[in-house]
Formats: structure tokens, sequence, C-alpha cells
């Protein structure tokens, strides 16, 4: 048996081990380990970003074609600038060719593709072409790729927490009315469901600035593989082992006397 078939045959049997009525609805990632997949095979760092856009690709089809609704994913943080100008720069430029590439068969697709970020620093050349595909996508309902670049976690709770201030100072709302609900209107990603799965590539356990405020209950998937060399099988992998998780947030699944060990808490 040739390895294609051996591929196909194992996601395959991964797919059927899917309970198609408890796929996550929003899933996040963590695209991480581009530079160093590269760097172990001796190429330029760019090769591995290459590759990822690839794999992400794939990983869109897959996600749309079990049932999720939204993907979210981590393109570029705040802290991505101190890396090397020419890395930057090819990042950059990879944003603007990937779009003009593929935002045709996205469409295609029905796929909404929104931008999560301060995209203030970007050229205006790349800006006008995010801004276009966005326009272009912007009533298409079948499936949601939000992209987060120039984002941080933490920058976004501050720009709300500035946002409601300055309304509370103007007398806009009262400081009383802040609440969870109002907070969460003013997020970058209002309006959408807060992840149920996040997954994380390269092996690399902590959550890096990403969505702090959105990801308090989601479950968290580690996978040691490097993001270029994720696929279909490894992705499926993680919707199973969500699947085998109970999520109780924050309760218990039951409780009993017997729980506490102790009589004095029965009735």
């Amino acid at each position: 048996m040739s390895l294609e078939k051996v591929i196909d045959k194992k996601n395959t049997d991964l797919f059927k081990g899917v309970d198609m009525q408890k796929v996550p609805e929003h899933v996040a990632i963590i695209m991480d380990g581009n530079g160093r997949w590269a760097t172990k095979k001796r190429l330029p760092r760019s090769f591995g970003h290459n590759k990822g856009v690839s794999v992400l690709k794939e990983i869109l089809k897959v996600s749309k074609k079990i049932g999720c609704k939204v993907l979210t994913v981590y393109a570029f943080s705040t802290e991505n600038w101190t890396r090397p100008t020419q890395e930057v720069d090819f990042l950059i430029n990879l944003f603007g060719e990937v779009l003009k590439t593929e935002i045709e068969e996205i469409h295609q697709e029905s796929i909404k593709i929104k931008f999560i970020g301060d995209l203030t620093p970007f050229p205006e050349t790349l800006k006008e072409i995010i801004y276009s595909s966005e326009s272009l996508t912007k009533n298409n309902n079948k499936f949601l790729l939000n992209v987060c670049v120039n984002y941080g976690g933490r920058q976004e709770i501050v720009k709300v927490a500035k946002e409601l201030a300055l309304k509370s100072s103007s007398g806009e709302i009262k400081p009383n009315e802040v609440n969870e609900e109002l907070f969460n209107s003013e997020l970058l990603k209002r309006g959408i469901k807060d992840p149920e799965l996040l997954i994380r590539t390269s092996g690399e356990k902590r959550i890096s600035n990403f969505l702090l405020w959105q990801l308090a209950y989601s479950e968290i998937y580690i996978s040691d593989v490097l993001w270029p060399d994720f696929n279909e099988f490894e992705f499926l992998k993680a919707i199973i082992d969500y699947q085998s998780r109970n999520r109780r947030f924050g309760g218990i699944e039951s409780l009993t006397n017997e729980s506490f060990g102790d009589s004095q808490y029965s009735s």
C-alpha cells in the first residue's frame, strides 16, 4: 500500500471517530513552529512560513468539512515586530500575496474573512488588500475565518478598558453598568462565540498573549508537531481529544452526599 493510501486510511478512520454532534463551533489555533521547521531542514525561515500557509488551507477545509463554524488563527502578534526586519518584511509581504492569490477561492467557498488587530502600522497597500478582502466576503455566512494580525490579548483588554473609561467619564454609561456583557461587546471579536478549543502546535505550553479574555473556558490541546507538519490527521486527533473531555465550567458533573465523605451534609 502506498504512503498516500495509508494516510488516507488513517484520516478516514479518524473521521469515523469524530462525533459530529459534539464538534466545537469555534476553534482557535496558535500556528507555531514555522521557523524551527525550516531551521531543522537547513532552509531559510521563509520556507517555513510559506509551508505554513498551505497547512492553514488544509485545516480550513477540514474544519469546515466536519462542521466547525469559526476558525481563529494567530498569524502575527504584537511581539513579532521584535523579529529580524527581513523576516517581518517577508511576513507582511506574504499576507498580501496570499490574500491576492486565495481570496477568490475563499469567497467561492462562502467563507467570511475578518482581520483582528491593530492594522495601523501596516503598509497602505496591505491595508487596502485586507479591507477589500473583508468587503468581498462580508455577506458570506457558511464559515468565518478570523486572522489575528498585530494582535495582543493584553493590548485588546487595555483598549476596551480605555474605551469604557471614556464612555463613563462622558456620561454615556455609568460605572456600575460595566459588566462582562458590556466588556465583551467592546472586544475586537465582538459578537463571536468564544473558542471551545485552542490548539497550539510545536509543543509550547503557553497562550502567548492570545485571546486572553476569550480563552477563559477553552479546552487547550498541545501538539508537539510543528505547524508546517500539522495536517488533517493531527487536527482530527485534537477534535477527538476535545470530545473526550468533560466541560464543567467550574462546576461538577454530579453531587452526592458520599462525595463529601461526611453525613453532616445530608438533609
